[in-house]
């Protein structure tokens, strides 16, 4: 991979959240969601065959942005848990075909179930 791509995108996920109804028209036939996550202005969502992360934008939130990182396209995972009192949060960051990503985990995530969700996701 070519190390001058950089980080393509960065998320911040929040809490652990229940799966929003307007993810269900997103899904394919067979997918199903597994985790959710509120995000800064709007939400991840974990689900069988890719991780879903919705970005409304604007005032009224109307324009919404919708991210798809099919599992298969990630290639290396690093997790960071938060060290001590000082560090406050922690951070997950995925290596795709299209980039860099980094996700960073409010000190509510447990970051060990975002390691097992992305290992089972990716591995199985």
């Amino acid at each position: 991979m070519d190390s001058s791509v950089g980080t393509i995108t960065a998320w911040t996920l929040i809490e652990e959240i229940p799966v929003p109804p307007d993810v269900t028209p997103l899904l394919t036939e067979g997918e199903q969601a597994v985790a959710a996550f509120k995000t800064f202005r709007d939400s991840a969502v974990f689900t069988t065959k890719r991780l879903i992360v919705r970005d409304a934008q604007g005032f009224t939130g109307k324009k919404v942005e919708i991210y798809s990182l099919p599992y298969s396209s990630i290639n290396m995972w690093s997790s960071e848990n938060a060290g001590g009192m000082l560090d406050r949060d922690a951070e997950l960051e995925l290596w795709t075909r299209a980039g860099h990503i980094k996700v960073k985990l409010h000190k509510t995530i447990d970051v060990r179930r975002l390691d097992q969700l992305i290992a089972w996701a990716v591995l199985k």
